[in-house]
């Protein structure tokens, strides 16, 4: 019989057949190793663990100096915000007061959401970091290897980092001239990127030669997490960062989605204050938080395996001090290195009626974070309980 069939059969056919049906087999296990989802190739965050378990003592002896801070700060419960201070991740303070929404009548508690403004430019930063430390991106990668038409050929992912590109914010070269921008038109990162392919906008300063903050720089990291994700930077942040390490309550603002949900600004005197075309875009800002979800940021940040250590120290080193001096910028840090060797690291926010601190006192294992949004820049004091907790030189006097 089988012979029978082999007379009848063309092995050559046969033999052809098997060549093709093996090959299809190879090439789907290549197509597999080779394009893994972006998502499992994703380098995320993780949660930094048990830590060492903090006293009764030494909550006493902190939280009454921590509660005279707060009352004479906020009188009256005024701060219209959260307000948190943990170490070790243990929280010994916080407070939440204020309205949410006036309209609504709905308070502000310690699942709400606020704005945390260029606090955001902290996770930014984190993230950009996590894929220069999986190897997807180096720092000192040219930005237009990446964004292909963007159009300062000198510029890096580092120099983006720590400011010292030379680009002009974008709130300045879109704000007047309607030839360049059309303030009745959301501006989106992908326009501010085009705006300086096409427009002709030229460098502040020459790349590399200064410091000068600005918000151009964030919004171009965030179309690289963009471009070397695959992702929305929306995306990318909820898979690196947020959902990793449970920040349940932390969001990419959507314009189109979210702005009629949001939780408002408004200014000192309880005027709400309306979002403009600037509020669509991202990485800069437009993160929204609340101080639970950044102290398990925090923590995360001061995990052994967050960074190699190469990389990390150079995150806080500074890249700002063209003229001797106290305050400083690393990468996506801010900074005050004393020349007592104390450093103290921290970022500010400031968005329509919102402000926030972030202060993270990394000998000390202490976390303070302060949000508001009602207009206020006694968001910023939170620095004065630095020396509560060690050796923070602080001149209040000269305080801006």
């Amino acid at each position: 019989m089988q012979m029978i069939f082999l007379k009848k059969t063309n092995i050559p056919q046969i033999l052809f057949s098997i060549l093709v049906l093996s090959s299809c087999g190879n090439d789907k296990k290549t197509q597999t190793a080779e394009t893994p989802a972006i998502e499992d190739t994703l380098p995320k965050m993780k949660p930094l663990g048990a830590e060492k378990k903090i006293s009764q003592a030494f909550k006493n002896s902190v939280t009454g100096r921590i509660n005279h801070f707060y009352n004479k700060n906020w009188p009256n419960n005024t701060m219209n915000g959260g307000f948190l201070v943990a170490k070790n991740g243990q929280i010994i303070f916080e407070r939440y007061n204020g309205f949410a929404d006036k309209n609504e009548g709905t308070k502000i508690n310690a699942d709400t959401p606020l704005h945390i403004a260029s606090v955001s430019k902290v996770l930014t930063a984190t993230a950009i970091l996590k894929l220069v430390n999986a190897g997807k991106i180096e720092l000192d990668q040219k930005v237009n290897t990446i964004l292909k038409t963007f159009p300062y050929p000198d510029c890096t992912i580092r120099m983006l980092l720590d400011h010292r590109s030379g680009m002009r914010n974008y709130a300045y070269f879109t704000d007047r001239d309607k030839s360049i921008w059309d303030r009745h038109n959301q501006l989106t990162n992908k326009d501010i990127l085009e705006i300086m392919a096409t427009k002709d906008i030229g460098l502040e300063s020459r790349t590399g030669t200064r410091f000068a903050y600005c918000n151009t720089n964030y919004a171009m990291l965030a179309l690289i997490i963009e471009k070397i994700t695959g992702l929305s930077y929306k995306e990318a942040m909820t898979e690196m960062i947020f959902k990793p390490l449970g920040m349940k309550n932390t969001f990419v603002f959507d314009y189109e989605k979210d702005r009629k949900t949001i939780v408002p600004s408004y200014k000192g005197s309880g005027v709400e204050i309306g979002l403009d075309y600037m509020d669509a875009v991202y990485g800069d800002k437009n993160i929204f938080s609340t101080p639970r979800d950044l102290l398990k940021f925090d923590r995360a940040r001061n995990s052994p395996d967050f960074l190699k250590p190469e990389l990390l120290k150079q995150v806080y080193v500074g890249y700002s001090n063209e003229r001797k001096g106290t305050k400083n910028y690393g990468l996506g840090i801010r900074m005050i290195n004393w020349e007592t060797g104390q450093n103290f690291y921290f970022h500010n926010g400031w968005w329509h009626g919102y402000t926030s601190s972030y202060i993270t006192l990394m000998k000390e294992q202490v976390t303070i974070i302060a949000l508001s949004n009602k207009m206020t820049r006694n968001t910023y004091a939170v620095r004065k309980l630095a020396p509560i907790f060690g050796d923070y030189p602080f001149n209040f006097k000269d305080e801006e």
